[in-house]
């Protein structure tokens, strides 16, 4: 198993690609910028120009080439990758009628950063192996923030050759590159990252809502809790946020059920019960009933009561 945590161990900045980036959305724009400032040759395609032209407008030094289809953009790459939203827009992108690997040539190396289900990602595969082009899926944790500063951790499944053919292009925008084990095994290693993070945010709100019914200072509760078997990323970013009642930033409500329906889904074809899961994904649900689908996955809080107040 392959694994590499990039710092003291960086390799050297590695000859620059040609490489073509499909879906500037949160996480994938910046992903394309750490691209292009490290000098490759970038080439985007973004499903709604719209989305593509609030990302040139905002990285107007960056010459890239606009792509007219995924087909166009994989025309002539050597390296292809995609950050989209869910199964069908994947299979859209990569394996339809004007998909990337319509064009993607022999020997070239298509990597999707997608947090899709794993079938999905062994279907790609195969089809990659037919076509002889290198595959890694490798979704990736680290927030919003660790994609703008370049400090994504990713979890990659794939034949060995094709990681190691993917690391120097990982080297402009991650910390840490995992190898998890064959295809798919990237996504479902992911799965178990949502797993962590929903019962995390669930105990963390219940903990919040505790804390203020107590008339307690949430501020000192947190400088208390925060420096022993409580901490975790989810309360040294989103406590704060969450005792002001802020979430419009982060990973959306909307997205985390589609994780966790990916991850039950997965559970019910292996035979393991993910009673908890099942449970946070259904209050996950009621934050969607209220309108708050697009807020960041902490306003899960805002399913509780004030104290006080009625739900």
């Amino acid at each position: 198993m392959a694994r590499r945590a990039i710092g003291a161990n960086r390799l050297p900045m590695s000859e620059k690609r040609r490489i073509s980036f499909l879906g500037l959305g949160v996480m994938g724009g910046p992903i394309a910028r750490h691209l292009a400032r490290a000098g490759h040759e970038l080439t985007i395609y973004n499903r709604t120009p719209e989305r593509r032209e609030r990302w040139q407008a905002r990285n107007p030094e960056l010459s890239v080439r606009v792509a007219s289809s995924p087909a166009d953009a994989a025309e002539g790459a050597e390296v292809v990758i995609t950050c989209v939203g869910n199964d069908d827009d994947l299979s859209d992108v990569v394996l339809g009628p004007n998909g990337v690997f319509r064009s993607l040539k022999r020997g070239g190396l298509f990597i999707d950063h997608t947090t899709a289900s794993a079938r999905i990602a062994r279907q790609i595969a195969v089809e990659a192996r037919d076509l002889q082009v290198h595959c890694v899926d490798a979704p990736m944790t680290g927030s919003q923030i660790g994609a703008e500063e370049g400090r994504l951790t990713l979890m990659c499944g794939g034949r060995p050759d094709a990681i190691a053919a993917a690391m120097p292009v990982f080297e402009a925008y991650t910390r840490r590159v995992v190898h998890i084990g064959r295809a798919g095994a990237g996504q479902t290693a992911k799965m178990a990252n949502q797993i962590c993070i929903a019962g995390i945010v669930a105990g963390l709100s219940e903990a919040m809502r505790f804390a203020q019914a107590s008339h307690l200072d949430t501020d000192k509760v947190y400088e208390a809790i925060s420096g022993g078997a409580a901490q975790s990323w989810q309360m040294d970013n989103r406590w704060k946020t969450m005792a002001a009642d802020e979430f419009d930033f982060g990973f959306a409500v909307d997205w985390m059920r589609k994780d966790l329906g990916l991850a039950m889904d997965e559970g019910r074809g292996l035979g393991v019960s993910l009673p908890i899961t099942a449970l946070v994904n259904q209050f996950y649900a009621e934050v969607q009933a209220i309108g708050g689908g697009r807020l960041d996955t902490s306003a899960l809080v805002r399913r509780l009561p004030l104290p006080g107040k009625r739900k």
